[in-house]
């Protein structure tokens, strides 16, 4: 099996799909920065898979180093491009640090990538980049809207720049994931979410609620127009994420690929609301969570949830994990991780 590129492949979604890389054969090597991430994932990745991925630990924004090491894996046949900043709020303060860090990164990727002889790119995208839906579910014919935030911009951009590589680069080949609302952890508990301070997600202070480092988790907003009142999402488990990541890469390498820049949403193609992913959660750990109403908070979308059929029939790829699975497994991983 070739050589395959993993940029931040010790973070949350990185990490999962290192590991089913390396279940599947793949040989991987890994870049990290750690800035948003733990040396201590790449045990557990070595753990669950039975092998050490290669792991050099620099940022991709030194244009200097990102040639180096091109010049020192030239059997690279795939790169799948998680690494990048993420909080969308984080954006809207530092938008500066956005662009930065998740525009020219992805450059000096492609500029020393798209001469390769087997270049297969896998970028790591959003549903952010539909901004507020006409309809529902959402498929990848919708509208891109405006984006609400300079890190569902950074994505937006970061497609327009692939594909137009790919118009004019003979090598090149790129599959575009969007992801809804990834969570869960590994079955095992070797790994999973790691934020590094104040998380960006709900299941993390959700579960951080239940062990006790939160006081009390927030609901903002119970006055939405949705059956509960509150804010609908697709949560995906994030190892049915990883292994559409093999699957989509899979399809570049043979040559399957209907053309050379396509766009897959991943999603389970069912909407759950904030109070059903606190239902789950009790269902699932057997905890009573303590949280309140809170007022609306600004930029919050209603409902946002995918059409999964493209993917679904393309990629012969279908979500399989539960709301239930996830919430059981993320919650083994908060009481593993609150122990250590």
């Amino acid at each position: 099996m070739g050589k395959i590129l993993v940029t931040g492949g010790l973070g949350f979604i990185g990490s999962h799909t290192v590991v089913e890389l390396q279940n599947k054969g793949f040989e991987v090597v890994i870049i990290d920065n750690l800035s948003n991430s733990s040396l201590s994932v790449l045990d557990g990745i070595t753990a669950i898979s039975g092998k050490k991925p290669e792991f050099e630990n620099f940022d991709l924004k030194d244009k200097n180093l990102v040639q180096n090491f091109f010049g020192k894996h030239q059997d690279i046949q795939g790169i799948i491009h998680f690494a990048a900043s993420k909080a969308v709020g984080e954006s809207v303060e530092e938008p500066l640090l956005y662009y930065e860090n998740n525009i020219n990164t992805l450059i000096y990727l492609l500029q020393e990538f798209k001469s390769f002889e087997a270049s297969n790119f896998i970028f790591s995208s959003s549903c952010t980049v539909y901004g507020e839906p006409d309809q529902l579910p959402i498929n990848e014919n919708a509208p891109i809207k405006p984006a609400i935030s300079p890190y569902g911009n950074t994505k937006q951009i970061g497609e327009e720049i692939i594909r137009d590589v790919c118009k004019v680069s003979e090598n090149l080949n790129a599959i575009s994931l969007r992801y809804f609302n990834p969570i869960g952890a590994h079955e095992t508990a070797l790994i999973g979410e790691l934020p590094l301070g104040a998380p960006q997600n709900l299941v993390p202070f959700i579960t951080q609620t239940a062990i006790g480092k939160r006081n009390q988790l927030s609901v903002f907003g119970d006055d939405y127009p949705t059956p509960d009142g509150t804010c609908i999402r697709d949560y995906i488990h994030v190892v049915d994420l990883a292994k559409a990541h093999v699957i989509a890469l899979t399809r570049l390498l043979e040559k399957n690929n209907k053309s050379n820049f396509e766009v897959f949403n991943l999603g389970t193609g069912i909407g759950s609301s904030v109070l059903d992913a606190i239902k789950s959660f009790e269902r699932a750990s057997g905890e009573k969570l303590n949280y309140k109403i809170a007022e609306r908070r600004v930029g919050d979308v209603v409902s946002v949830f995918a059409d999964t059929k493209k993917a679904n029939l393309e990629l012969g790829w279908t979500s399989k994990l539960t709301l239930d699975d996830a919430m059981r497994s993320t919650w083994k991983w908060e009481q593993k991780i609150s122990k250590s």
